[in-house]
């Protein structure tokens, strides 16, 4: 399978940035549909970038899900190692606004298969928004 499309840290920054105060809690008002995909699905993409592979999947329905990190490839049926989460959450994770542990056990992650918690060696994609 070839490699996904570079992502533009600058599309990313920007993505992410218009999601910003939603994410700190400095404003109720939910982003746009429209602002709330791309910041997921570059984020995430970034993430399949950096740590190439498909030995985990992530999940941030309805948005993407895409596979990361080096090990055995996962072809058919349910990936053994499978992290879900919401878009909030996703992208909290994804800024560092909140750490992988701290989603799981606020219950706001899900995690399953031994693998699944090696992605927070590569959380944050996204520094100093």
């Amino acid at each position: 399978m070839p490699p996904r499309r570079a992502i533009d840290p600058a599309e990313l920054r920007a993505a992410v940035v218009a999601v910003t105060p939603w994410l700190r809690g400095e404003t109720d008002i939910a982003p746009s549909r429209s602002e709330l995909a791309a910041a997921v699905r570059l984020s995430a993409r970034t993430l399949e970038n950096i740590a190439p592979g498909a030995s985990v999947e992530v999940r941030v329905p309805p948005f993407v899900a895409v596979q990361c990190i080096e090990g055995p490839r996962h072809t058919r049926g349910t990936p053994p190692n499978i992290v879900e989460t919401d878009p909030r959450t996703w992208l909290q994770l994804a800024t560092g606004f909140t750490q992988f542990e701290d989603a799981l056990d606020a219950g706001t992650v899900t995690a399953s298969g031994s693998r699944s918690g090696e992605i927070a060696r590569w959380l944050p994609v996204v520094r100093g928004v």
